[in-house]
């Protein structure tokens, strides 16, 4: 371990008086939870999972996860009843999530706490549910991880935190923390991890025995020790998968304390922005419209649908798409979606391709089809044994195409009911504003996060 990891783990495990603190939280609200049991009447375990149960969470990313487990003979809407209503009596500032039922989000003295229902199972072949393994996923590892090996998990959760690959949630598309367990149980280190990965490929795929398992079509696989049926690194996406690799060579030939603990973004001035759009050769076109009141693990894979499919509908009609990016302000709850195309009009007619001639039935249909069509402006004909039409466009300009054919595109179930109210299309001019700052310093700098 070198100096900066030395420093870092100085930095990211918890004092003894943390521990003592935290453990005295946990306690008391184990205790408050388990009363509701008992007024209850539930023949209910409650259990801590996650980070905190294993002893692997990280000081300033803390999260306090109680499960409730159920017997089997209870229905999903009971279980999902009895935990909404203890959790609301314990917590405050409440939020109800959705797994494959409700649970509870909310925080005791400063503490965020998720209390969750599942079901009591001994081994994965009996869930009904998803969540019903989170306990034995537990279970697992505080079986299996080595006292000095929990300071490699914190050092390598550490790591993708500063590279922005940490989390399995839809905002992040990265590395749950049990994924990054069971990677140190297959290592060993922290180095020996970043020595293997720098080496990955797209497929990658992981294990901590030999078996015959399931093929993932995913960049990495990672057969989960306790449901053999299951990839726990689903989750990671291309993007991220390159990035670490990237992040991996880069730390092994030179390390750094920002590859953990990155600068943060220096938001460039209106007028730097617009003096580097200015350089490119490119049309930017935003749409914007108001956030819609969902959770984000609905609301980014929506966002990214809609972000596909107005990059599909743009290159059906000829325009020259590049990338189409989005962002979220936070403050005024608006989404930008950004589409960055070739600076140009398009041409008022363009060439439709028919048939060969030698389809003879075909070319007929073809012929009439189009030869009386409002929108022909030169009626079929042939050139080099096939048939063709010139027909007028509905649009040149990508920004009126845009503004009449967003509300006509499928943007995703909750998008689709605020942005078809009301949306905007916003000119390149429109965009370079303030509240956007952030969004092109990180976008036109191009720097990773352990660059800045």
């Amino acid at each position: 371990m070198n100096e900066i990891e030395e420093q870092v783990l100085k930095k990211i495990i918890p004092s003894n008086s943390y521990r003592k603190n935290l453990e005295n939280i946990i306690n008391e609200i184990k205790v408050e939870i388990e009363k509701e049991i008992i007024k209850r009447k539930l023949p209910v375990t409650v259990e801590l999972v996650g980070s905190t149960a294993k002893d692997t969470y990280l000081s300033d990313n803390l999260d306090i996860d109680f499960f409730l487990s159920f017997p089997i003979k209870y229905q999903k809407e009971e279980i999902s009843k009895h935990a909404l209503s203890i959790g609301k009596k314990l917590l405050k500032d409440t939020e109800e999530s959705y797994a494959e039922h409700p649970y509870l989000r909310g925080y005791y003295k400063n503490y965020y706490v998720e209390i969750v229902p599942c079901y009591k199972i001994e081994n994965a072949s009996q869930k009904l549910s998803s969540v019903d393994r989170t306990p034995l996923h537990t279970k697992f590892i505080k079986e299996n991880l080595h006292e000095e090996q929990k300071k490699e998990v914190r050092l390598f959760k550490q790591f993708l935190m500063g590279i922005g690959c940490y989390g399995a949630e839809a905002e992040i598309e990265g590395f749950s923390g049990y994924l990054c367990e069971i990677i140190v149980l297959k290592f060993s280190t922290f180095k020996k991890i970043l020595e293997n990965a720098q080496n990955w490929n797209s497929g990658e795929n992981l294990a901590l025995t030999k078996g015959n398992y399931p093929n993932f079509e995913t960049p990495l696989t990672f057969i989960d020790p306790v449901d053999t049926n299951r990839n726990v690194a689903s989750a990671v996406s291309i993007e991220k998968f390159d990035l670490f690799i990237k992040a991996c060579k880069e730390y092994l030939i030179k390390p750094n304390i920002t590859f953990f603990f990155p600068n943060k973004i220096k938001p460039w001035s209106v007028e730097k922005i617009k003096a580097e759009i200015q350089k490119q050769k490119y049309l930017y076109t935003g749409i914007k419209f108001v956030k819609p009141k969902i959770i984000d693990e609905n609301l980014y894979p929506q966002i990214r649908k809609a972000c596909k499919a107005i990059w599909q509908a743009c290159k059906r009609y000829d325009f020259t798409i590049y990338d189409v990016s989005f962002y979220i302000d936070e403050n005024k709850e608006i989404i930008y979606i950004i589409v960055k195309s070739k600076d140009e009009v398009l041409s008022k007619t363009f060439q439709h391709i028919g048939p060969p001639i030698s389809l003879k039935e075909n070319a007929k249909e073809f012929i009439n089809k189009w030869k009386d069509d409002s929108k022909v402006t030169k009626k079929p004909y042939q050139k080099n044994d096939r048939l063709f039409v010139d027909l007028k466009r509905d649009y040149i300009h990508i920004s009126n195409f845009l503004s009449d054919q967003i509300k006509d595109l499928s943007l995703g179930k909750h998008i689709d009911k605020t942005s078809k109210k009301q949306y905007k299309i916003l000119e390149k001019k429109d965009l370079i504003i303030n509240p956007l700052a952030k969004f092109w310093t990180m976008y036109l700098d191009k720097k990773n996060s352990w660059e800045r």
